[in-house]
């Protein structure tokens, strides 16, 4: 709040990105729901945390040796945005116990 005196604050627009990132995976010999989380747990612990990065498994929930999970990437700038979006394309294909199958990104604004 501000009191009498005071001068107004300037807004400014500034532009806000969002990148959906959608992640397929193949899980070879998994046979149980507990070992697919186990699998892929990773990619939550470590991108979920993050304040601008959000993660969801987005399909295939009950499939055991299939996974599908979307990545929603937040802010301002977009090399920053895409860095983020190379880092879990890395861990996903090189620290995750799975084979990448398919990877898609969309700019929703």
């Amino acid at each position: 709040m501000c009191n009498a005196g005071c001068a107004p604050q300037k807004v400014t627009d500034r532009a806000v990105h969002i990148l959906r990132l959608t992640i397929q995976f193949q899980l070879p010999a998994c046979h149980s729901l507990k070992d697919k989380r186990r699998r892929l747990g990773g990619l939550r612990e470590k991108f979920g945390s993050k304040p601008n990065i959000a993660v969801t498994e987005s399909a295939w929930h009950d499939i055991h040796d299939r996974a599908n999970w979307t990545f929603v990437i937040v802010g301002e700038n977009l090399r920053i945005i895409e860095s983020l979006q190379e880092q879990i394309q890395t861990y996903a294909s090189q620290s995750v116990d799975a084979l990448v199958t398919h990877s898609s990104r969309e700019y929703l604004h």
